[in-house]
């Protein structure tokens, strides 16, 4: 028995190393067991491999005979993931720090395991307003967690950054916390935060920081979903000179929800077929909206005011 156990995203982590978590206090929408081992195992585990991923990317993926996932960041770590989605196995590189090593366990190693568990995530950052979730769903570079750095700077709280558990409930749809954590490159952090960096790098090749943040920073619990904003691409908002929010229709806020999947190895016809459902569930069930608006720091406020206006007519 994993002598550690944690609750994120919904889900009960049992780990035999302490992670930077919470103790586990949520619904139970799954668990999973996170184990340490030492390279042979994952040597021995991919020695037939077809890899999935291009030649010399720092990522590589592929999945087992056994219906097992095999995921690896050069210079982070490496991780075998169940087919059932209820067992990590990970192992560290020596030189990476803890921090950076669970960013990736938490996040994308454990959406295999999410997905195995037929959960859905989004790639999405969320932030609490007046009780209810708001979330900005979006590709990697969109300017999610800067934006969200923007509502914690005027006092509001963090739900989750970059990975997304939704459920459907009596009380609405509910958004679960993720760590208590977000990633910034140091420039936005020090503009949007105003104060010094001192968290390690997401990896060795980039300059994005994990920045632990505080109790009063940070949701704990389970938020009913308010309001779902789909990020236009950086390329596509440079045409607008000003912040743009517009509703969409079921049909488009479905198809938005698809493109901000969170895991896009796992394509085998059920996942597909889960996926659709869930996202058609959603798109009638919750509020989809475009934001569109010019990524430059010092109109973040400005962005800021415009969702919060958003927020309060709906």
């Amino acid at each position: 028995m994993s002598p550690y156990r944690y609750g994120v995203y919904g889900i009960r982590v049992l780990s035999d190393a302490p992670l930077d978590l919470p103790e586990y206090a949520h619904d139970d929408l799954g668990c999973v067991d996170c184990v340490t081992a030492r390279p042979p195992v994952f040597a021995d585990a991919v020695k037939n491999a077809s890899f999935r991923s291009r030649p010399g990317s720092w990522y590589r993926y592929a999945l087992l005979e056994d219906g097992s996932s095999y995921v690896r960041w050069d210079n982070v770590g490496e991780f075998l993931v169940a087919a059932d989605g209820k067992r990590i196995v990970g192992r560290r590189e020596d030189k990476v720090s803890s921090e950076s090593f669970q960013v990736y366990l938490l996040g994308q190693a454990l959406s295999f395991a999410l997905v195995h568990q037929h959960l859905e995530p989004l790639h999405a950052t969320t932030v609490v307003v007046d009780g209810r979730a708001v979330a900005f769903v979006g590709s990697n570079a969109f300017g999610k967690s800067s934006l969200a750095a923007s509502f914690l700077a005027a006092g509001y709280k963090l739900l989750t950054d970059d990975l997304l558990i939704l459920r459907e409930s009596s009380r609405g749809v509910l958004a679960y916390p993720g760590p208590p954590r977000i990633k910034l490159f140091s420039r936005v952090a020090g503009r949007v935060l105003g104060k010094p960096v001192d968290g390690p790098a997401m990896h060795a090749d980039t300059d994005k920081r994990i920045l632990r943040l505080d109790a009063h920073q940070t949701c704990a619990d389970p938020v009913v979903v308010g309001t779902v904003y789909a990020v236009v691409a950086p390329r596509d908002a440079c045409r607008t000179p000003d912040v743009r929010i517009e509703t969409l229709s079921p049909r488009e806020a479905f198809l938005a929800l698809i493109k901000g999947t969170f895991n896009r190895r796992l394509v085998s016809a059920e996942r597909v077929e889960r996926q659709f459902d869930a996202m058609a569930s959603l798109a009638d069930r919750v509020t989809v909206k475009t934001l569109a608006y010019p990524r430059a720091i010092d109109r973040l406020p400005e962005v800021r005011a415009a969702v919060l206006a958003d927020v309060g007519r709906a």
